[in-house]
Formats: structure tokens, sequence, C-alpha cells
């Protein structure tokens, strides 16, 4: 995997960065505010802590993320059938409607989180890596 080093640290590849939900312009900063399974609600950051890139790009930017989620969930859903029927070989509805809906909820908070990076990452021309961008705060912490 691809990583740069700059300033005595190293900054992760893209995939490595997308996983981990940092931003997309300086792979640094985290896009979302807690753990993705955590009591508290899920937030996202309005702007990167490190270098400011605001997330939401245009009013309503992230709709479009619903339609990123709605393709994993089906991908998901399709795959989870697939195995069931395999594993189980069971003709029973009931059986497949708990077992689909229990994977949609257990699932959810990584469609709200990763729907949006592969929005940003992969999906949205123009939002590409700034090395420039992940030295800023590196320099000022340097020059203190």
């Amino acid at each position: 995997m691809e990583t740069f080093q700059m300033s005595d640290r190293k900054i992760p590849s893209e995939f490595q960065a997308a996983l981990r939900a940092k931003c997309p312009k300086c792979r640094t900063g985290n896009m979302f505010s807690g753990a993705m399974y955590s009591f508290g609600t899920q937030k996202m950051n309005t702007a990167c802590p490190h270098c400011g890139f605001t997330f939401e790009i245009e009013p309503g930017y992230f709709y479009v993320a619903m339609f990123v989620s709605y393709a994993m969930n089906v991908a998901e859903m399709v795959t989870v059938a697939l195995g069931l029927h395999i594993l189980t070989g069971s003709n029973s509805p009931w059986l497949y409607l708990g077992v689909l809906f229990g994977v949609a909820v257990v699932l959810s908070p990584f469609h709200f989180r990763y729907s949006r990076v592969v929005l940003l990452y992969w999906l949205t021309p123009g939002v590409n890596f700034d090395p420039k961008r992940a030295e800023i705060k590196s320099k000022e912490n340097n020059q203190a």
C-alpha cells in the first residue's frame, strides 16, 4: 500500500484513510466524532479538524449518500439471503425476514458512515488528496 512520508510521520494510503474515515484532503483529520457503535448519536464533523476542509460541499450534498447506502444494503442483503439459503435450505419467509432485518439494523451505523466516506473519496470529482494540507498542523506544531 502506498504511504507518504511527510514531516517524520506517515500519511496513510487512500484505502487505509477511507477505512479509518479520515478526511479525503489531508488523510489526517477524522470525518466523524465518536465511535461507530456507541450509545451516543452518530455525528459527522462539519469540517476537518486538521485542515479545515468542509465535508458538505453544497447544501443537500449527503442526500446522494442515501443512494450509496441503498446500494451497499442491497448487496449485503442479496449476499446474506444467498448464504442463508445455501446454509439452511429453508423456504420459510420468516427466517429470511428476521435475519435480513437483523442484519440491516446491526449494519445501519456502518452504512451511515461508509456511504459518506465512499461518496467523498470515490464518487465526488475534485476531492483529492493534497499533501500540503497534510502538513498544515505539523508545521504549526514545529513553529510553536
